[in-house]
């Protein structure tokens, strides 16, 4: 198998929403002649299902696995990608077409909590435009584009568990700005409002998102260098650069959020991957915790994949030779958060106004004095706890603009979406339901 083979099995990888199915394009041996393999996941040992059609896929057709099981497939023709629905019969593979997107460019968005519906970001033909498509719903019908969004955006995390709230990365309509993170409210024609914006000029993403408890891993250059962070969804509070997140020559990237910890962010154990001058690997951590745990990564893991159980299983997936479909299932060794310490009764926050037109930026003061650089870690023969760091965490605080401070989201998209919730899609035009304000949620203090 070629380097760049291997790489298209890996990145194409993708796990539905309820963790119950995965797909990705493979070939067979000393081919390059790609189809889609769909992989059961929540059985007591995976299966991979291949789902071939009468003529080869192209290495960049992108697959997605609906809850049901089907595959979603988006093929690139000239000027446009062809949409369909894959799926077992007998011994053939059934197909429902669902139409097409004029467009050169289309990337598929995570999978929809839901599990049924998939949406897509497209380049409109002007080429100064993207457009947000609800691309399947489960039925047979269409494509159909939900939002136009000037400039280009890229990105895509799920803000809550009905599926309206998405948070998109964009530098701004003409490309030449800061990149920053928008709310698009899928419910309200693409209405868009500021999500990061943590500091005047910094380039700011949201790389995961945990509807469930609110946590939010960011990376942003707001301390001085791309650094990786960590918020609450909704919070008045700053958010946090722990210097466990940023050891000297690694780089660490978020690649699975613990669910149902609903309101307790500070409890959801986060799965990242390491890179490093030793190579890559898994490695574990909880905000409420000032380490990261190393772990030793199963052969053939596929490096940047994995799904966490909602009581703490990480389920890490890998493909060898002699087991091309398998999935390891390790207990993170984390230990509970420290108790914190009595402290007064806090007063509950007001509620926050609508969002200002204009987006405020977070002021960044010089950041406290932390513990000097640690050498690289190497990753470990087998699972080992590391002794926890000593240096403080950096933070970065609010100003006052003579206002509520502008954190991590505005109060518009507040009024939308609240950690936990599950009420149908079609009841969000609600917008008197009142949010869960999870700056009042038991958040330790002292923690990282």
């Amino acid at each position: 198998m070629t380097v760049s083979a291997a790489r298209v099995m890996n990145e194409s990888f993708t796990v539905a929403a309820d963790g119950s199915y995965a797909a990705r394009l493979t070939a067979h041996a000393g081919t390059e002649l790609w189809y889609p393999e769909r992989w059961t996941l929540d059985g007591p040992e995976p299966y991979a299902v291949p789902l071939p059609v009468a003529q080869p896929e192209d290495a960049d057709s992108g697959v997605l696995p609906l809850s049901d099981g089907r595959v979603l497939i988006a093929r690139r023709t000239q000027g446009r990608y062809s949409l369909a629905l894959l799926y077992p019969s007998g011994q053939e593979t059934g197909e429902r077409r669902l139409g097409t997107v004029e467009t050169d460019t289309l990337r598929l968005l995570p999978p929809a909590p839901c599990g049924t519906r998939a949406y897509a970001l497209a380049r409109e033909p002007d080429g100064r435009t993207t457009g947000v498509w609800l691309v399947t719903d489960g039925s047979s019908r269409p494509p159909a584009r939900l939002a136009r969004l000037r400039g280009h955006w890229s990105g895509g995390a799920w803000l809550d568990r009905e599926g309206r709230m998405l948070a998109l990365d964009t530098a701004g309509p003409d490309g030449g700005g800061p990149t920053r993170t928008l709310a698009v409210d899928l419910g309200a024609d693409g209405e868009a409002s500021p999500l990061l914006e943590i500091a005047e000029g910094s380039d700011d993403r949201l790389l995961l998102a945990d509807p469930d408890s609110g946590l939010l891993l960011v990376r942003s250059d707001a301390p001085g260098e791309p650094r990786l962070g960590w918020g609450v969804l909704g919070s008045h509070r700053p958010v946090r650069f722990p210097e466990a997140l940023h050891p000297r020559g690694t780089r660490l990237t978020p690649i699975a959020v613990q669910p149902g910890q609903p309101l307790l962010p500070e409890r959801c154990a986060v799965a990242l991957r390491v890179d490093g001058p030793q190579g890559t690997w898994l490695a574990v951590w909880r905000p409420g915790l000032r380490e990261v745990r190393h772990l030793a990564s199963p052969a053939g893991w596929l490096a940047g994949h994995g799904l966490w159980t909602a009581d703490g299983e990480l389920r890490v997936p890998c493909s060898t030779v002699h087991n091309p479909c398998g999935l390891a299932r390790m207990r993170a060794p984390l230990p509970e958060p420290e108790a914190p310490q009595a402290t007064p009764e806090p007063v509950p926050a007001p509620a926050a106004p609508p969002a200002p037109t204009d987006p405020r930026a977070v002021r960044v003061p010089a950041a406290p004095d932390a513990e000097p650089p640690r050498a690289a870690p190497r990753p470990p023969e087998r699972p080992e706890p590391t002794a926890p760091p000593a240096g403080d965490v950096t933070a970065l605080q609010h100003h006052d603009h003579g206002g509520p401070p502008s954190g991590l989201l505005g109060s518009l998209v507040g009024k939308r979406v609240s950690a936990g919730s599950t009420a149908p899609f079609g009841a969000l035009g609600d917008a008197a339901r009142k949010p869960v304000p999870l700056q009042q949620a038991p958040l330790p203090s002292g923690t990282a």
